[in-house]
């Protein structure tokens, strides 16, 4: 007796996903870096469209290296911000980093390469020195990291002050060459520098804990992801990049003052939610905060031309910020909404 064997019908593949959907999951995933793109192009083209009103003529090489430059050490400081705030943290304490890292430079530093070359790497030294404090406080204190950080900014504050009483000191002229060049805007250098920076360490096995981490520490501890150690290697970059931006701020003043890294502290956060990096932890970009820290210097000179009374030039970078945060938020909501409707279909 021969047995029949059924053979079951070939299972037609899955037809691909047409490309409205995949540029909708795309979008959905990087709203914030979308949304800081538009920004930036928007702001860009207010900012020139003022200067040609106003001086009737495109801005030219001195406005782009005077922009580049004093955009560097916010890019800076607001990228070592990124990966505390990914860790779904807040760092506090780069202002007061910045503020120690740049009297140290105005002060110290000398003239002589050797001299250059050494209070750089002691002052590198320094700003990873106390992001690692914070970092093991954070990790293995348990202790929220506004308040470890906001005692820590203090701190430094304190410290800033005992190394330069009063503003002064002078950033060594080859310094200022090389990081913040008045004649032509060899920034872009260092702006490629830290988008490359980004790009290598997202790519690294720590670049992707950092994700885990601000998503879900419990559910991260599971798959095996060192959570403290991640944490820890956080702050220790935010506080390294702080005290480069702190190096590169006596750059471009040429001396130094030990409040002149105060401002820092919020506009470093201020970049990094105009960003769309979130606040929670687990989603932004640190190409975003790059992008973000552009946005306010353009916005600075936005209202420069716009003839905005300067007393009342914090009013409206805070109202800007408010609605870029609200616009990321909404668009976010709306393009997740919109994908989960087209998946119910």
């Amino acid at each position: 007796m021969t047995q029949t064997q059924t053979r079951s019908p070939q299972q037609p593949r899955p037809a691909p996903a047409p490309a409205s959907t995949l540029l909708g999951r795309l979008s959905a995933q990087n709203t914030g870096l979308v949304l800081a793109w538009l920004l930036g192009v928007a702001m860009l083209v207010l900012y020139l469209a003022l200067f040609a009103a106003r001086k009737s003529a495109l801005p030219g090489n001195f406005e782009l290296t005077s922009t580049v430059n004093n955009t560097v050490p916010l890019i800076f400081a607001a990228l070592g911000q990124s990966f505390a705030v990914l860790t779904s943290g807040l760092d506090l304490s780069v202002g007061g980093v910045m503020d120690v890292s740049n009297s140290l430079a105005a002060s110290q530093m000398g003239t002589s390469p050797g001299g250059i070359l050494l209070w750089t790497v002691l002052i590198l030294l320094f700003g990873a020195a106390t992001g690692l404090v914070n970092g093991l406080l954070v990790a293995y204190g348990r202790l929220q990291p506004i308040l470890v950080t906001l005692g820590t900014l203090a701190i430094l504050q304190g410290l800033a002050l005992k190394v330069l009483p009063q503003p002064g000191g002078t950033t060594p002229p080859a310094l200022t060459k090389a990081l913040a060049d008045p004649d032509a805007p060899y920034g872009l250098i260092l702006v490629a520098l830290a988008c490359l920076i980004w790009f290598v360490a997202r790519r690294t096995s720590f670049g992707m804990w950092i994700y885990a981490v601000g998503n879900d520490r419990v559910a991260a501890r599971a798959r095996g992801v060192p959570v403290r150690r991640t944490l820890v290697l956080a702050y220790v970059t935010s506080g390294t990049f702080a005290s480069a931006a702190g190096i590169m701020l006596a750059a471009t003043t040429t001396g130094g003052d030990a409040a002149s890294g105060d401002v820092f502290t919020l506009t470093s956060i201020a970049a990094v939610v105009i960003g769309g990096v979130s606040l929670f932890g687990g989603r932004g970009s640190g190409i975003g905060a790059v992008l973000g820290a552009f946005v306010l210097t353009l916005l600075i000179n936005v209202l420069f031309f716009a003839s905005v009374d300067p007393l009342y030039e914090p009013f409206y970078e805070g109202l800007f910020l408010v609605l870029a945060a609200a616009a990321t938020t909404l668009a976010g909501y709306w393009l997740r909404r919109g994908q989960i409707g087209r998946g119910l279909r």
